[in-house]
């Protein structure tokens, strides 16, 4: 049976869809009525010198659009007359979305982390990148009785949306724990966050338009380049010696050349480093001269591995400090639960944006997580879990000193979950990335958190997620492939110092 239909392999149109048009065509207007029965899609395929598949797609689009109907073993038919009004439009191919993306989405620190997110991994890899803790760490058991609770007490009050700033009975929890730790704040000057990510998103949002210069450290968390990134900023970095920041180079600069100053004091990401008690009274007092507010990222607040007090907080120095945490290290990642401690004049404009960024972070894990905390668990938590990341950090270091090369030094870290490697200038960072998932193992390559060319300088080792035994294999894993690459023969690269970085 000639159909009459006739397609052209050859046309910008494809197969499918020019086959669908002709069929629709006759549909509509009549020439195939209601029941008309069409041949099976093999036959019509040999007679149109097409691929099955094509004809099978073409089919399926219109069934799916109304004017033909199929059923097994009875064969396709045109169906009752479609109405025009219902009737889909047919596919008519991709938008040309490449030149639709803003500058944001296609921002070189994205790029750069989804360059190393295609690369494959070895089945059982020892994992030394990843920043969570491990399954067995997270408290599940006891967040489960805090949701129980707070879903049989506050039933469906739970379920609604949040306050704006948050819930108020957890930000008098975190009001609480501030105090303990030295930081003066009240309820009203907290604002909950999804995540710590989230409130530097929203600093980021309220201080920063495209063009406009940011501060960090040369080597910094990569999600505060992804986020500046999209914000458009210029960031610039900011040497560091042993403790911390180069007053020197800041106070070069002139007053108000950026928009902030984002650290990390307590336990830097990716160095592993803290700034000193000295350091931070001098930043304080720089800030204010500069004009040029500090943004305190205390991502890894608590997890301190020796019996020693932490340095004073930033924010507990200066109330014109921003201060940002998160409870994705230290308890749950998934509860997505971050805060904001502002000055009091930007409280208003950062919470505005929050709300018209998310209408509110989840009121039930809010409820759950200040429940988690007037029981007392997160202190509980903490007499177990220190002691582990003692011990892996541990077994992550004996194997480091048993097997590396004099050539690569570390820091023994004393809080927080990240180790330093600091490499030799014949080696880079990303070699060693590469070497060591061959290896079986991954870490996390300088080039992901550097501002400028300081990425080459060394690897980020984790040691929150794999077991101490797994750890210390890691370790030796690594060290042994470190090893053959400072074996190999391989010209000296040359050293270039890049001060600035734009995105």
């Amino acid at each position: 049976m000639d159909l009459g239909l006739e397609v052209q392999s050859a046309a910008e149109t494809p197969i499918y869809q020019q086959l669908f048009e002709q069929v629709a065509d006759r549909v509509r207007s009549g020439a195939w009525p209601a029941g008309y029965r069409l041949p099976a899609t093999r036959t019509l395929a040999q007679q149109l010198g097409t691929h099955r598949n094509t004809i099978v797609r073409a089919f399926e689009e219109l069934v799916a659009a109304g004017y033909l109907v199929s059923s097994v073993g009875r064969g396709t038919f045109v169906a009752e007359r479609p109405s025009e009004s219902a009737r889909p439009a047919p596919s008519r191919g991709e938008l040309p979305w490449s030149t639709l993306l803003s500058a944001s989405a296609t921002a070189e620190p994205l790029a750069r982390l989804e360059r190393y997110r295609r690369q494959s991994q070895p089945s059982g890899a020892i994992n030394l990148a990843r920043m969570q803790p491990s399954p067995e760490l997270m408290p599940h058991a006891l967040l489960r009785r805090c949701v129980d609770h707070v879903l049989r007490n506050l039933s469906a009050h739970a379920l609604g949306y949040a306050p704006r700033e948050g819930v108020l009975s957890l930000r008098e929890q975190l009001a609480a724990q501030l105090a303990q730790s030295g930081v003066p704040a009240r309820a009203e000057d907290i604002i909950v966050t999804t995540g710590s990510q989230q409130a530097l998103d929203i600093v980021a949002r309220a201080l920063v338009d495209p063009g406009d210069r940011f501060f960090a450290d040369g080597m910094t968390y990569t999600g505060a380049l992804n986020l500046f990134a999209l914000r458009g900023a210029q960031v610039l970095a900011v040497p560091n010696d042993t403790e911390g920041p180069d007053l020197d180079w800041l106070c070069r600069r002139p007053p108000g050349d950026a928009k902030g100053l984002y650290l990390m004091p307590n336990c830097h990401n990716p160095t592993g480093g803290t700034i000193s008690p000295r350091r931070r009274k001098a930043l304080i007092r720089w800030s204010h001269e500069a004009g040029v507010p500090l943004i305190e990222d205390d991502y890894g607040a608590d997890l301190e591995l020796e019996e020693e007090p932490a340095p004073p907080y930033l924010r507990a120095m200066d109330p014109e400090v921003i201060y940002l945490s998160t409870f994705s290290k230290k308890l749950i990642p998934a509860l997505r639960i971050g805060f904001i401690v502002a000055p009091r004049s930007m409280h208003e404009p950062l919470a505005s944006l929050k709300h018209a960024m998310d209408l509110g972070t989840s009121a039930l894990l809010q409820h759950a997580l200040a429940e988690f905390l007037e029981r007392g668990y997160l202190r509980a938590h903490y007499q177990k879990v220190l002691p582990e990341y003692r011990r892996r950090r541990d077994a992550l270091v004996e194997g480091l000193t048993e097997a590396m090369p004099d050539e690569v030094t570390w820091d023994v870290p004393r809080r927080g979950v990240v180790l330093w490697l600091r490499l030799p200038p014949e080696l880079t960072s990303d070699d060693v990335y590469e070497a060591a998932r061959r290896a079986g193992v991954l870490v996390s390559p300088g080039t992901l958190h550097a501002v400028g060319a300081h990425g080459r300088t060394g690897v980020r080792l984790t040691f929150c997620f794999e077991s101490p035994a797994r750890i210390r294999e890691g370790a030796v894993r690594l060290s042994r492939a470190i090893t053959q690459l400072l074996r190999r023969p391989q010209p000296r690269p040359e050293r270039t110092e890049v001060a600035s970085y734009g995105i």
